[in-house]
């Protein structure tokens, strides 16, 4: 039986770990912590584009939950913890892509819902890793098995009415008298980033506002074009000195920036869409023309087949030379879009997001910082602790 003062005497003949071994310890300690919590339960990100505006704001921390999805499993383990692309602050590459290891992904407490706010990687980045890819956040307006289709601007699911978020926004032409000042605009919530002007004869020769036509040509008008609500719309429409305020709606076949997927003949736009099924795992699709150009870079990318030869024109697919008729889907699919409708570069441009490049649910704000145009800047204390949704 050992005595009590044995142990004592053990213990004070012990060497004292140094302060260097005490920091890296505690250092160590900490990285893995942080590390483990990264990847099983929440990621903090910050918003830097206003692509989701009014609904989270350029400026916003977030919390994103991880387990609501349930964690991915690290498909590129050779990487420095806590880094993303690169090294901090260089342009050195933080992992090595010589081990790539099957999608898994832990349980979750649930699957991508519509309207649900989703950090994922953006698919068409083809020079990293799926895993490592941007990170992009936006709405899920379409989950995996929908029929989606957007008509003047207004979103169908499955023949219905789409749910719309409290805070979204669309591009209006505001016409007045006088030019609307930034203190004007300022107390309507809108931004200087969300407004450029407009020549009011190139509005007038478009022939997207036959509104415009009753206005003298020769007048000198002022014309703004601005994001904003359709409840900020209305109220400035009641100002003495603004004489319209119209919602912008992109014409079939005009959009800003090309629409998805790129096929002759397609008159889709931002705002006339559709209709498209989202791709659900055990789906099953005809192969034609359209539906090659819709999923021929999903079946060649994102499905795990090897030797794809997609051949959009003629409406072929062929998988190890074989030319199939139809294809039955491996993973679920989803449709996001921001919720600054005109300004968000989302699923209408670039195509669907794959369930292995889902990242997390946007969970929390927990801290907002206003940039320094906004008022000069500061942080935005009614945003923070707040739930995303």
């Amino acid at each position: 039986m050992i005595k009590p003062e044995t142990l004592e005497t053990v213990s004070s003949n012990k060497k004292p770990k140094s302060k260097i071994r005490e920091w890296s310890d505690a250092i160590l300690f900490a990285v893995v912590a942080a590390t483990l919590i990264r990847w099983l339960f929440l990621e903090a990100f910050k918003i830097p584009t206003p692509s989701m505006e009014k609904s989270l704001l350029v400026g916003d921390f977030l919390f994103v939950s991880k387990f609501h999805y349930g964690s991915r499993v690290p498909k590129t383990i050779l990487q420095l913890p806590l880094t993303h692309q690169t090294i901090w602050g260089t342009s050195i590459p933080s992992y090595l892509d010589w081990i790539q290891l099957p999608d898994m992904r832990l349980p979750g407490l649930s699957e991508v819902k519509r309207n649900d706010v989703v950090v994922f990687n953006y698919p068409p980045e083809d020079q990293y890793p799926p895993d490592l890819k941007t990170n992009y956040i936006k709405r899920c307006i379409a989950e995996a098995g929908d029929v989606l289709e957007i008509k003047s601007g207004i979103v169908h699911i499955n023949g219905k009415l789409a749910d719309t978020p409290e805070k979204m926004q669309h591009s209006y032409i505001i016409v007045s008298k006088e030019p609307v000042s930034e203190k004007l605009l300022a107390e309507n919530n809108i931004s200087q980033e969300d407004v450029a002007t407009v020549p009011f004869q190139y509005l007038r020769s478009s022939g997207r506002f036959p509104e415009l036509n009753k206005y003298d040509s020769v007048a000198n008008y002022s014309v703004l074009m601005a994001h904003t609500s359709a409840e900020t719309a209305k109220k400035l429409k009641d100002y003495d000195f603004v004489l319209e305020v119209l919602r912008e709606i992109a014409p079939k076949g005009q959009s800003q920036n090309p629409t998805y997927p790129a096929l002759a003949g397609l008159d889709w736009s931002a705002d006339h869409y559709g209709p498209i099924t989202v791709p659900k795992q055990g789906g099953r699709v005809e192969i034609n023309r359209l539906n090659a150009a819709l999923y021929g870079e999903l079946i060649k990318k994102y499905e795990g087949n090897e030797n794809v030869e997609v051949n959009v024109e003629a409406g072929s697919i062929k998988i190890d030379g074989n030319q199939i008729k139809d294809y039955t889907f491996k993973q679920n699919y989803y449709f996001m879009m921001g919720d600054n409708r005109h300004n968000s570069q989302d699923s209408r441009f670039w195509g669907f997001v794959p369930q292995n490049h889902i990242v997390g649910k946007g969970f929390m704000i927990w801290w907002s910082v206003a940039p320094p145009s906004e008022d000069g800047g500061g942080i935005r204390w009614n945003r923070i602790f707040n739930f995303i949704h």
